[in-house]
């Protein structure tokens, strides 16, 4: 008998690239108010009045060229990757897919196992780094949600896992395959976050001055910026690559007003300084997606080669890979390690 719901979810992804569900499905992810931090009237105004009416047509275009034969690569491998974790656990666990936003659903997802009376449900959002537009909207849709049960069960949700040794060893595994020891330099490069978010975190200390990028502080354990910075030192520690030979992105920013350096300058600044041949790595996404195959392998590849550079490779996300499913096996399983956060 399945005693314990394993829920695997990430921020989902359009039923197709068409305009109509790409509508639907932006409307859905930006009206979040973990997503964008506004008053419910003016957050309602801006994305339905301005972001997605004047968004959907270029996100469509985006899509189109991300679809394969398997439609979302996200949504295969995460589906790939909940079958695999299926097979590899004891008969008493029950692997589900839910994203944040489309289908399948999160909520729907919720409602199948408040319906199913299991002992324990294990919530792992799959990013890496914790964040409010991202973890954190999870966290609030979860806890609704079971609030409305008869039974409530144990209810464990693992809130970041960036330092987790099976995590750093299957990106590391990752990165070793492409012989990152003969590139120019390395790009670690994560998802933009708002400057607004990172203040919300610790507000009595300014992100301009804090010392993250050097070292991970006590106040920086739920910070985005500061995990990213500490990811990266994870890394390279194990792949022992020099500091210099390194740096740190962030990218797919609506505004200036977002985490920097932007990835999309820095490939251009390393160019100007005859980096000519640059490997990047997503440590942010586990899953192959618009922003890896489309943002990175097309469009900044593309910038710096026609900027005179000769080679931009992107390292592959963990999508199903063997390691990364032992990973998740190490969090979910009652022996798993408990995260220094």
């Amino acid at each position: 008998m399945k005693s314990i719901a394993i829920i695997l979810t990430n921020v989902g992804t359009p039923e197709s690239p068409s305009l109509k569900d790409v509508r639907k499905y932006l409307s859905e992810f930006l009206n979040d108010k973990y997503v964008i931090n506004l008053p419910f009237i003016l957050r309602r105004l801006l994305v339905n009045g301005i972001i997605v009416p004047f968004r959907s047509k270029k996100s469509s275009k985006l899509y189109q060229k991300l679809w394969t034969e398997k439609g979302s690569p996200l949504l295969y491998y995460s589906k790939k990757l909940q079958e695999k974790l299926q097979n590899k656990l004891p008969e008493k666990y029950e692997v589900f897919l839910g994203m944040r936003y489309g289908n399948p659903s999160l909520k729907v997802v919720l409602e199948n196992i408040k319906n199913n009376h299991y002992q324990k449900v294990l919530v792992l959002p799959l990013y890496p780094q914790y964040a409010s537009s991202t973890t954190g909207s999870v966290i609030d849709l979860v806890q609704k949600e079971s609030k409305t049960w008869k039974h409530i069960p144990e209810l464990k949700i693992i809130e970041q896992f960036y330092n987790h040794p099976k995590f750093v060893n299957a990106f590391v595994e990752q990165i070793k395959s492409y012989e990152y020891k003969s590139y120019d330099h390395i790009i670690f490069s994560y998802h933009g976050l708002p400057l607004s978010h990172i203040t919300n975190i610790h507000p009595n200390i300014k992100h301009e001055t804090c010392n993250c990028e050097n070292e991970l502080p006590e106040h920086g354990k739920y910070c985005y910026k500061a995990t990213c910075y500490e990811t990266t030192r994870l890394l390279i520690k194990e792949l022992q690559i020099p500091e210099e030979r390194c740096s740190v992105g962030f990218q797919s920013r609506l505004t200036k007003r977002w985490l920097s350096p932007f990835t999309d300058e820095l490939i251009l600044k390393l160019l100007d300084r005859g980096k000519k041949r640059i490997l990047v790595v997503a440590p942010s996404f586990v899953a192959d997606c618009l922003e890896t195959n489309i943002e990175i392998e097309k469009e900044y590849k593309d910038l710096f080669l026609a900027s005179g550079g000769k080679e931009l490779t992107l390292v592959k996300s963990l999508n199903d890979s063997g390691l990364w499913v032992n990973a998740l096996y190490e969090m979910l399983t009652p022996n798993d390690y408990n995260p220094k956060n």
